[in-house]
C-alpha cells in the first residue's frame, strides 16, 4: 500500500504507520469486524470485498465474527470459522486479497456462548450457567471446570489456525453478549468457584484467554481485544480496573459500549461519533493504541478523533461498506467523490436475513466477486449511446451516473423542480435528514460530467421521448402511495375509504395538512415511513394513532436495529398505538378494526386517515411507449416504477442498469460461490 502523504497536509496524520506489537499497520483506517452474511459458505464472495476495502486504502482489515468451535454454531446466520484445515484454506483466501493491497488482515475469534443455539452443528449450548438460548425453547450446559479447559484449548487451537491462515491481528472477542462477555457480566455469571461471583473471578477466563492467545500467536502477530467500558449508569461493561489488567496482554483495545442502538444507531437517533464520552479515556488509561467507531463520515471528525488523542486508529464498519475507497479519497484530496454513510442500517438487515449484505450507498457490496463490480472502477462501452433517463430519483440519478461513467451521454429529464425523487421527500421527516446524501452525491458527480445534461421541470409525454431522437428510453418515474389500503393483509380495496378524507405519506410528506386534528396511521407496510409520518404529526402537535396488524410498531425495522427507539419515541410522543388489527372498513368519522386473530371488530375515532400500505408503479409512460415501440431500440423501466421497494433496491437496480446496458445476456449471470470438496483437499 502507497504511504503517499495526504494531498492536503492537515491529514497526514491518518496517514501515519502504527506499530501493534510485531505488526506495523500503514495507516490509521482501521475496518472493525462487521458482519456480512457471508461467512464459511460464501468464501470468494467475502474474500473479493475485504481485498476490494484493502485496495481503499483501509490499513487494517477484519473478519467478522468467526467461529472457534462447533460449539459456537450461529446458524442461520452466517459467520467464519476455523474449526479445521479446511477452514485455514478459505480464510487464507482473505488474508492474500487484503495483503495483496498492503494491509494487515484482522481474525475475530468468537464463542457464542448461550447466544448461539448451535442448530446446524446441533452441539449442546455452553454457558458460565445454564440459561436460555437466544429464541430458541432449551437452554445450555452451565460450563464445568472442563468445559472451561476445553473451551481454552478450542481458542488457543483456533489462534494457531488463524496465524497459519496468515492473519497478522488476531482478536480476544468478549463484547456484544458472547460467552466471555457472559463471564464478565455480574447479572449472568453467578457461578460460586473461581471464575464467578467477585470481580476478580469473572475476569478470570478472559485474563487467560489473552494470555494464552499472546503466548500462542503473539510472537508473529498483533492480540486485540474488542470490549465495551463500562457505562456508568447500567454498571454493564469493562471497568477502568479490568481495562488496566488487559493491557499487559494485548497489542490494541477495540473499544464499544455496552449498548448495541447506540454503537450500531441509525442516523434517525444517533449522530457521528456518539461513543466518545464513553471511550475517550481509554488510551490514557491503558497506554495502550486504541481503536472505536462511530459512523465515522466527515474527514474533520476523523481528524479530530486522532490529533485529540481520542483514537488511535479511525474505526469503521459502516463508513467502510459505503465507501470502501474512503481512505484513498481522502488521501487524493477528493472530497466530493466519498460516499458517505446514511446510517440507514440497510446493510445490517442483510446479516439479519441471512443473505449477503447489501447498502443503499454502494450498489456493489457484496457484488465484487459474484458479478465483478468494482466500486470504483467501471468498465467503458465498446460502443456508446446517447440514452434518455426520465426520471430524477435514486434510479434514474443512479442509472445516469453509471450510464456517463461507462461514457455514454445521458439526457436525464426530471419532471418537478429539483432532483432527489422520493429521497427528497423522505429526508424531510424526523431524523432522516442525512438520507439526501443519496442523492447528492449522484448530483455532485452528474453536474460536473460533461456527458449529462440535467432537465428540471420536464414532464415527459410520448412525443416529447419522440422529439428527443433519443433511441434507448430507460424510465424511472417511482412510485406513488396507494389512497385504498391494499397491502400486505388485504389485497382488496377497503370498504368505504373511495369516501373518506385520506392523506398519503407523499402529500404529507410534500407539506399537505388535512383540515383535521385527528389522524389515523394505517401502517400494513411494517418499516419506517408509518411510524416517521406519526411522529412528524404528532410534534407538530396533532393527535395521531397509530394502527398495524402486525404485533409491533414498525417490525421491519428490527432488522435495521431501530423498532425499540422508533417505539419509545411514539410512546413518549403520546401517540395511540394499536397492534394486531387490520383495518376492514372506513366511516366518515370512524374507522372498524378487526383483530387478525378472532375478527373481533372495534370501533375508533378519526377524522383523517393515511394508509401506509402500498405503493402503484407510476409505469403509464412505459406502457404507452410498449404499444409503440418501433421508434426504440431500448425501453426499460427501473425502480420503483417497475417494483416499488427500498431505496437501495432502487439505486442497485439504477446501478445494473447502467453498467449493463448494451452488454451480452449470457455475461450478466451471475457466479455463484461454490467450493468443491476436493478444491479444500
Amino acid at each position: 500500500m502507497s504511504q503517499s502523504p495526504a494531498s492536503n497536509e492537515r491529514f497526514n496524520i491518518l496517514f501515519e504507520s502504527v506499530r501493534l506489537g510485531p505488526v506495523v499497520a500503514p495507516n490509521r483506517f482501521y475496518q472493525v469486524p462487521h458482519c456480512t452474511g457471508m461467512g464459511y459458505n460464501l468464501p470468494n464472495t467475502l474474500a473479493a470485498m475485504r481485498g476490494v476495502k484493502a485496495e481503499g486504502g483501509w490499513g487494517v482489515v477484519n473478519t467478522e465474527y468467526c467461529s472457534i468451535h462447533p460449539t459456537s454454531d450461529d446458524m442461520p446466520f452466517p459467520h467464519c470459522s476455523l474449526w479445521d484445515k479446511n477452514d485455514i484454506k478459505r480464510m487464507a483466501l482473505i488474508t492474500n486479497q487484503v495483503h495483496f493491497h498492503g494491509s494487515l488482515a484482522g481474525v475475530e475469534l468468537w464463542h457464542g456462548g448461550m447466544r448461539s443455539s448451535n442448530l446446524n452443528t446441533r452441539k449442546i449450548p455452553i454457558g458460565p450457567v445454564s440459561l436460555p438460548t437466544s429464541n430458541e425453547p432449551f437452554q445450555c450446559q452451565a460450563m464445568d471446570r472442563q468445559d472451561i479447559k476445553n473451551f481454552r484449548q478450542w481458542h488457543r487451537k483456533a489462534a494457531r489456525r488463524a496465524k497459519e491462515a496468515g492473519f497478522d491481528i488476531v482478536y480476544v472477542y468478549a463484547t456484544h453478549t458472547y460467552l466471555l462477555d457472559q463471564f464478565l457480566d455480574p447479572a449472568v455469571n453467578t457461578r460460586n468457584d473461581e471464575y464467578g461471583g467477585k470481580e476478580e473471578n469473572r475476569h478470570r477466563l478472559i485474563r487467560e484467554i489473552l494470555e494464552e492467545t499472546a503466548e500462542e500467536v503473539g510472537s508473529t502477530c498483533a492480540i486485540a481485544v474488542r470490549i465495551a467500558v463500562e457505562d456508568s449508569h447500567t454498571k454493564k461493561g469493562a471497568s477502568n480496573s479490568l481495562l488496566q489488567s488487559l493491557a499487559h496482554y494485548c497489542d490494541l483495545f477495540d473499544v464499544t459500549i455496552p449498548n448495541y442502538e447506540i454503537e450500531m444507531g441509525v442516523s434517525r437517533h444517533v449522530n457521528e461519533g456518539a461513543l466518545e464520552p464513553a471511550i475517550k479515556h481509554v488510551r490514557e488509561l491503558t497506554k495502550k493504541p486504541v481503536v472505536s467507531v462511530g459512523r465515522f463520515t466527515s474527514p474533520e471528525t476523523m481528524l479530530s478523533q486522532v490529533r485529540r488523542g481520542i483514537l488511535d486508529f479511525v474505526g469503521a464498519a459502516r463508513p467502510s461498506i459505503a465507501d470502501p475507497f474512503l481512505p484513498n479519497k481522502i488521501r487524493d484530496g477528493n472530497f466530493d467523490d466519498i460516499r458517505e454513510c446514511i446510517g440507514c442500517n440497510i446493510c445490517y438487515s442483510g446479516d439479519g436475513k441471512s443473505v449477503p449484505i447489501r447498502c443503499t450507498q454502494n450498489p456493489t457490496m457484496g457484488e465484487e466477486w459474484r458479478r465483478g463490480w468494482h466500486p470504483e472502477n467501471i468498465p467503458v462501452a465498446q460502443q456508446t449511446s446517447e440514452i434518455l433517463v426520465v426520471g430524477g430519483g435514486p434510479a434514474g440519478l443512479e442509472a445516469s451516473a453509471t450510464l456517463v461513467r461507462r461514457g455514454h451521454r445521458v439526457i436525464l429529464a426530471e419532471a418537478t423542480s429539483a432532483l432527489g425523487g422520493r429521497v427528497k421527500l423522505e429526508s424531510t421527516l424526523p431524523g432522516l435528514s442525512e438520507w439526501i446524501r443519496v442523492r447528492d452525491h449522484r448530483t455532485q458527480l452528474l453536474s460536473q460530467h460533461h456527458l449529462a445534461s440535467i432537465h428540471l421541470k420536464s414532464l415527459m409525454t410520448v412525443s416529447d421521448i419522440i422529439e428527443t431522437g433519443c433511441k434507448h428510453v430507460i424510465l424511472a418515474t417511482g412510485s406513488k402511495w396507494r389512497t385504498d389500503g391494499r397491502g400486505r393483509n388485504s389485497p382488496a380495496v377497503v370498504d368505504g375509504i373511495g369516501d373518506a378524507l385520506v392523506l398519503t405519506p407523499d402529500k404529507l410528506m410534500a407539506g399537505t395538512r388535512a383540515d383535521a386534528n385527528h389522524y389515523l396511521i394505517y401502517d400494513d407496510d411494517n418499516y419506517y415511513i408509518g411510524s416517521a409520518v406519526a411522529i412528524l404529526l404528532a410534534k407538530e402537535a396533532y393527535k395521531v394513532t397509530y394502527v398495524t396488524p402486525d404485533s409491533i410498531v414498525s417490525s421491519w425495522s428490527r432488522y435495521t436495529t431501530e423498532q425499540w427507539a422508533v417505539q419509545a419515541e411514539l410512546i413518549d410522543l403520546g401517540v395511540e398505538i394499536v397492534t394486531e388489527q387490520y383495518l376492514l372498513k372506513v366511516q366518515e368519522k370512524s374507522a372498524v378494526l378487526s383483530c387478525i386473530y378472532t375478527d373481533r371488530r372495534t370501533e375508533i375515532p378519526y377524522e383523517c386517515l393515511v394508509p401506509v400500505t402500498s405503493r402503484e408503479p407510476v409505469d403509464s409512460l412505459w406502457h404507452e411507449l410498449n404499444s409503440d415501440s418501433e421508434h426504440y431500440d431500448t425501453i426499460l423501466r427501473i425502480g420503483d416504477c417497475r417494483a416499488p421497494g427500498i431505496i437501495a433496491g432502487a439505486i442497485y437496480d439504477g446501478h445494473k442498469a447502467g453498467r449493463e446496458f448494451g452488454m451480452l445476456g449470457h455475461s450478466l449471470i451471475p457466479k455463484r460461490d461454490v467450493i468443491e470438496a476436493n478444491d479444500l483437499n
